[in-house]
């Protein structure tokens, strides 16, 4: 029999970002209800983030070993044993997903609802059509899927993406990875190390988030010498022969064909939206099927309508989910009272060997304007050389008028730890003077970093004397 129930906040997707609105709308005395299709566990903790991490960590183990002679230390060869390696991922996979749902069960049961939601009216939805939700705002929190390419579906079940990688039971001997972003960089590398045939192929000489184009000439040149790629491949065909996938290709001239146990579609992740039926809502919808979302309070327009995490291609990364869900559930509650909440400074990591980083604004934001680029060439940089890590380039870029940073780009094994320094900079609005002024202890990779502040401020140094002479 067909009911209706009525809500303050209907929330339609329980991963980090809907999770995360259903406590702001309850933190500001609102009613919230829950709805979930899926399995739950956030796309980080199940197929993302999570188990990403944990394959590459039992990557950097087996090349680690693989790489001990260039200290003068050796042992026998490295044996990689796939099927412990997946089971591992797996078990740990399954432990962050179960926290994540733990809190989902832990939600009073009269504000949690299974079911698939879509919109019959600007604030009504029907969940699986045997019942309807009234709200006075929803929040829409379904995340985001894979975007596979048309012309690799004729591939069946060799083709897979990040979402069927984690369920192998055994590593293959071979895959093709489509894709030099975050997710086909990481997983292409640690494949390769885990003793993987891998061949990494991508479009325009892209490599992961970097726009700045001398670091990303050392990057791809410092991945390549290691990873067989191509970030500027000319695919001319791409088909299946009993259970292999054959890929030709023109290198220079010349066609290469090779066959791969799989394919790894990873050119990027599409959010979940077309379900939902957004124009009942009475939405106005751009050229790509979404609506324009304001970045500071989440909500569409001036709708009862917010949409936070993945679901907003802006920022997909989990912080950010976790921020826009607040944001978004605390509007959602205080409608139509919507209050702007500042974000964080951008940051996004990549953790391949060298990570690569972008923080704040990226040399593709700067670019036009009056800037100084701070460099350094981490080659040569002490630590660097202790740990045999002594491969990447870091740049930073300041507001030639002010000083203050804008941004960096980076490529440099842990490059994670340089990257939070300078997004907390950023974030804080410092200039090149201030940060020169913090401590750097010695020997530490983050010496680097100080090498190009010195480069940056000598040049806004020598900009003021310049312009009072």
């Amino acid at each position: 029999m067909h009911r209706t129930i009525t809500t303050e906040v209907a929330i339609i997707g329980a991963g980090t970002a809907g999770l995360a609105a259903c406590r702001a709308a309850r933190d500001e005395g609102a009613q919230p209800l829950l709805i979930e299709a899926g399995p739950g566990g956030t796309t980080c903790a199940r197929e993302g983030c999570m188990p990403s991490k944990l394959l590459i960590a039992a990557a950097h183990a087996a090349h680690h070993m693989q790489t001990a002679p260039g200290f003068g230390v050796y042992g026998g060869a490295v044996q990689v044993d796939g099927p412990a390696v997946l089971q591992r991922v797996r078990a740990e996979r399954d432990r962050f997903v179960g926290f994540v749902t733990d809190g989902h069960r832990a939600i009073p049961s009269d504000q949690r609802l299974q079911g698939r939601a879509r919109f019959v009216g600007p604030t009504t939805l029907r969940v699986d059509d045997r019942l309807t939700v009234q709200a006075r705002a929803v929040v829409v929190a379904t995340g985001s899927r894979p975007v596979v390419l048309p012309n690799l579906r004729p591939l069946g079940d060799r083709l897979i993406t990040n979402t069927e990688l984690f369920e192998w039971n055994d590593l293959p001997d071979s895959v093709v990875v489509f894709g030099p972003g975050a997710i086909g960089l990481e997983l292409a590398q640690a494949l390769h190390r885990l003793g993987v045939r891998v061949r990494l192929l991508g479009l325009g000489g892209l490599l992961g988030p970097l726009s700045d184009p001398v670091v990303r000439k050392v990057a791809t040149a410092a991945i390549a010498s290691e990873l067989p790629m191509d970030t500027d491949a000319r695919v001319e065909e791409v088909w299946r022969e009993g259970d292999r996938v054959f890929v030709a290709r023109n290198d220079e001239g010349v066609r290469v064909v090779e066959d791969f146990a799989f394919a790894l579609c990873a050119v990027g992740r599409s959010p979940n939206l077309e379900s939902l039926d957004l124009a009942a809502a009475g939405l106005e919808l751009g050229p790509t099927g979404r609506p324009s979302i304001n970045p500071f309070t989440t909500q569409v327009g001036d709708h009862p309508i917010f949409i936070a995490g993945d679901a907003n291609p802006d920022r997909p990364l989990l912080h950010e989910a976790a921020d826009e869900g607040r944001i978004a559930g605390r509007n959602a509650a205080l409608f139509p009272a919507v209050q702007p909440q500042a974000r964080r400074s951008p940051i996004g990591i990549v953790f391949s060997d060298p990570q690569l980083a972008v923080v704040g604004e990226g040399w593709a934001q700067v670019q036009s304007r009056d800037v100084v680029v701070g460099a350094v060439d981490l080659s040569d940089q002490g630590r660097s050389r202790v740990q045999r890590e002594n491969r990447g380039w870091l740049h930073i870029y300041a507001d030639r008028a002010t000083g203050r940073l804008l941004g960096a780009e980076l490529a440099h094994p842990r490059a994670e730890h340089l990257a939070h320094l300078l997004a907390w900079s950023h974030q804080l609005q410092l200039t090149v003077s201030h940060m020169l002024e913090m401590p750097f202890y010695h020997p530490v990779v983050e010496e680097g970093l100080r090498t190009a502040l010195r480069d940056a401020d000598a040049q806004l140094r020598a900009g003021r004397l310049a312009r009072i002479a």
